[in-house]
């Protein structure tokens, strides 16, 4: 009696090639599914694979005015904290700051950008005294301040730190992150500007990200 042994063979091929062809589409469909979408090529701005959703917080502006979650909707935004008695980091990066507004605003993009600076000093850095000071790099700037509790509750949301030195004859510093934080038009965390930050790649890369929604 004779093995039909051949029948066999095409039926194991048959079984392997459907096997295949099972998973090459089970695989391609998970990357469909799972993938990170591809970024935009930028050149100083790291993108969060997944934006953050940020926590509920009440700032108060230096117009009088509240600064809060739905204010960073419908656009990009651009948020840096520091203080005004900062002596170098600040001053430096605020003055970047206006220089990449200023390049935006020429390509017509003022509608679609804004940057926000947020004082980690409360106690000195009134609203009178925030917008003397954030007016003098422009006056399309939003200036802010609030609480410690607020302010150390959106800080530690959005992966940054603050510190105040001990005061020595009433005098004080403030150890503060610096780098930038972007916001989506959504209100989300979308990513960082780490220092040092130049102003024509912010700028290209502010540009890049309002193409590209």
């Amino acid at each position: 009696m004779t093995t039909p042994q051949p029948a066999i063979r095409v039926s194991a091929i048959w079984l392997i090639l459907v096997t295949a062809f099972a998973a090459a589409i089970g695989l391609w469909a998970g990357t469909r599914l799972f993938a990170t979408p591809p970024q935009p090529p930028l050149q100083g701005t790291l993108l969060y694979p997944t934006p953050r959703t940020l926590p509920d917080f009440t700032l108060l502006r230096s117009d009088g005015g509240t600064l809060g979650p739905a204010d960073w909707k419908g656009r990009w935004t651009v948020v840096f904290f520091g203080f005004t008695n900062c002596p170098d980091v600040c001053p430096t990066t605020l003055a970047t700051m206006k220089q990449a507004w200023a390049t935006l605003v020429a390509d017509g993009l003022a509608d679609r950008v804004r940057f926000d600076f947020i004082s980690v000093d409360p106690e000195r850095d009134t609203p009178a005294q925030l917008g003397r000071y954030v007016g003098f790099f422009s006056k399309d700037f939003v200036a802010a301040t609030g609480s410690d509790e607020e302010l150390t509750r959106l800080t530690r949301a959005l992966g940054l730190v603050y510190f105040r030195e001990p005061a020595r004859d009433g005098h004080y510093n403030v150890d503060h992150s610096a780098s930038l934080v972007i916001i989506d038009p959504d209100g989300r965390q979308a990513g960082l500007v780490q220092p040092p930050v130049d102003a024509a790649r912010l700028a290209a890369d502010l540009r890049t990200l309002v193409e590209q929604r």
